[in-house]
């Protein structure tokens, strides 16, 4: 089976280790991903400000990108859930383009998904002796469902003491273009969700979506507190490895 990459334009640009992980991870399971190097963004900040045309022109290259694609792996939620949830929406008067984009939906699914339904692996034999808790990103957790998956990968990794995170569903205050729209509400959600991090005591901070990651790195680094920020996938590989990937 082809089994493709969305390595997303967050991963792509600014968190390659994310993607690297992934992909090392299930190179331990004999899968190669194919990466379509004509992929683009989802069109999700379009979309999500109103430019419905200029999401459609990406959405279309996305799903020419993985047409011909068994299954399709992300790194995040937050992309996955605009291919799951808007590229319909977006191609609801094109029934050729539609058809396409439920055939790209039925088949797309974010990292921690893909493990436990697909493969159906909760174990994958990693150590991580350190004291973690999980942030459940928004849209991987409201538009896709994804509220078990990390979590039961999380508690089969040894020595990991996995702590609730308080009001955990609560947004991180990223929100893309809101967080641009509206720095000031935005600056004030990101501070309470660290605030509520800090009361757990973790050294690490988990999630599935670098946008939520990135948002709350960015504030815990403001306010010098040293907490390591990771994806799940990242977590894991280093797990299994022994060693994290290189952040240069």
């Amino acid at each position: 089976m082809k089994i493709s990459l969305f390595v997303t334009c967050l991963c792509d640009s600014l968190y390659p280790r994310a993607a690297e992980a992934m992909v090392r991870l299930l190179a331990r399971y004999g899968i190669a991903l194919h990466f379509p190097d004509v992929q683009t963004c989802c069109g999700q900040p379009a979309f999500n400000s109103g430019y419905w045309q200029e999401a459609k022109a990406s959405a279309h290259t996305i799903l020419e990108a993985f047409e011909e694609s068994d299954y399709v792996l992300s790194p995040s939620g937050s992309c996955t859930g605009m291919i799951h949830h808007y590229y319909p929406e977006l191609f609801a008067d094109d029934p050729v383009m539609l058809e396409k984009a439920f055939r790209l939906q039925k088949k797309t699914f974010e990292f921690s998904q893909f493990m436990i339904r697909v493969l159906g692996i909760q174990d994958i034999g990693a150590t991580f002796p350190h004291k973690v808790t999980y942030h459940p990103s928004c849209h991987g957790s409201r538009l896709l469902g994804v509220k078990e998956e990390p979590l039961l990968l999380l508690e089969q990794v040894k020595g990991l003491e996995l702590v609730p995170l308080p009001f955990a569903e609560d947004c991180c205050g990223f929100g893309g273009t809101f967080a641009v729209k509206m720095s000031d509400i935005s600056g004030a959600m990101v501070s309470e969700k660290v605030d509520h991090i800090l009361e757990t005591e973790a050294q690490v901070l988990v999630g599935t979506d670098m946008g939520c990651l990135m948002n709350i790195a960015g504030h815990l680094h403001v306010r010098k507190e040293p907490i390591r920020v990771m994806h799940l996938a990242e977590l894991l590989y280093e797990g299994v490895s022994g060693h994290a990937i290189s952040r240069s």
